[in-house]
């Protein structure tokens, strides 16, 4: 009996000691997991996990960290074979879903099945998207970071103090205020610029990633002077996208580069000789027609820049900050671009048109609407810019006066 009982507790010491091999194979066991950034152009994600039971399904599932209403977050199916050890991966590839900036983050997990129904994810992990091309230096002063890596540190700080310039300005003559760090990544020329960018134009100098808070600019110490405008300009869009933030629609070009303009301080010569000049010959383009895309043209660019800027100074100097602080809180609300006028000021776009150009010495606009594109973009706000059948129609509907018109002429001239 005694011997019995010996048994017995050996045996239990011996279970206890030395697990049932099955236990472990009851599980799917993720065995290596890794993320590899290759800026500026894909990501790699790479996975190996193993099971008793053949793996069916390896899917990864990833969101970027960026100012959002609700956290959002893709799922893809990785490249695998199936098996009981198998080898899945995934490459983000940013030439077919376009680019991020430096520096911004991806939490992403995985989630692994079996052909019996065993399913597991995995805790997240975060892969911090950098470009390590460079050698980069930072300087920060709350809420803002630099990052540079051509030019002493005096540099870096005229761009810092040009940086909190603006958002001064803005905060003093707007009341709109930044409420979330921003990080602010200077290239040493355009060049280096271009290349740190997906698809970019020719001409692309800076870029504001609004909701990543994340400005990217390409300013060579020897252009220190453009470059103090260009970071003002491009804070003062994520200033204005942040305090505007919301589910519905967005500003009217004018007010979003004219508050950018703005906040570069006083108007550029170049900028300033082209308004007045087109003052002078009675050429403006109306509140209405700037408020979706400006053209491709440069100089009728320039002028649509100078313009909005007119008109924010405008309604600054004769209303106030808080009627602006009120008409930004409206926009962010959800609201269309006459509407938001009126509830703000009492006047919709045609009306500020009229006292904007009153202000100027100008009377009724001359013109009925700008040409080329700035009329299509008009119409495509106010019917959703989503049907172009209804777009199409409604050309061919407003053509139908001129047409008939011509038609009449050409009978009398027969």
């Amino acid at each position: 009996m005694k011997r019995l009982c010996l048994l017995i507790i050996l045996a239990l010491v011996l279970i206890a000691a030395f697990p049932a091999v099955g236990v472990a194979q009851d599980e799917i066991a993720v065995t290596f997991s890794d993320a590899a950034p290759y800026f500026p152009h894909r990501i790699t994600f790479s996975l190996e996990a193993e099971s008793s039971a053949q793996i069916t399904d390896v899917d990864i599932e990833y969101r970027v960290e960026k100012l959002s209403l609700v956290p959002v977050s893709c799922r893809v199916d990785a490249d695998f074979t199936p098996g009981l050890r198998v080898e899945a991966s995934w490459d983000w590839n940013m030439l077919e879903t376009g680019g991020l900036p430096p520096g911004s983050e991806i939490e992403y997990w995985w989630i692994v099945e079996d052909a019996v129904g065993r399913r597991i994810e995995t805790p997240p992990r975060t892969v911090s998207f950098d470009d390590l091309r460079y050698d980069w230096r930072s300087l920060t002063s709350a809420p803002i970071t630099l990052y540079w890596y051509r030019g002493d540190h005096s540099f870096a700080q005229e761009l810092m103090d040009a940086a909190h310039e603006a958002l001064g300005r803005l905060a003093e003559d707007t009341g709109v205020a930044l409420e979330r760090v921003v990080r602010i990544y200077v290239y040493g020329s355009f060049d280096d610029l271009r290349g740190a960018l997906i698809y970019p134009y020719e001409w692309t100098g800076g870029m504001a990633f609004a909701d990543h808070g994340t400005i990217v600019i390409g300013i060579a110490p020897e252009n220190l002077s453009w470059g103090k405008s260009a970071i003002r300009h491009e804070l003062a869009h994520l200033v204005v996208h942040q305090a505007t933030f919301g589910p519905y629609g967005d500003l009217p070009r004018w007010l979003d580069e004219g508050l950018a303009v703005y906040a570069e301080g006083v108007l550029q010569l170049g900028l300033l000789q082209r308004l007045n000049e087109a003052i002078s010959e009675d050429e403006l383009f109306s509140v209405r027609s700037l408020a979706s895309s400006f053209p491709t043209d440069p100089e009728q660019a320039r002028l649509c820049y100078a313009e909005s800027y007119s008109l924010v100074a405008f309604l600054l100097s004769e209303y106030g900050r808080e009627k602006m602080l009120e008409l930004l809180d409206v926009f962010k609300g959800g609201s269309g671009y006459d509407d938001a006028l009126m509830e703000g000021y009492g006047f919709d776009m045609d009306g500020l048109n009229e006292l904007w150009r009153a202000s100027l010495g100008l009377g009724p606009q001359p013109t009925p609407e700008a040409p080329g594109g700035f009329f299509t973009c008009s119409i495509a706000r106010k019917t959703g810019g989503g049907d172009e059948r209804g777009l199409i129609l409604l050309g061919a509907l407003l053509l139908l006066p001129a047409m008939a018109f011509a038609l009449h002429r050409a009978r009398r001239g027969r």
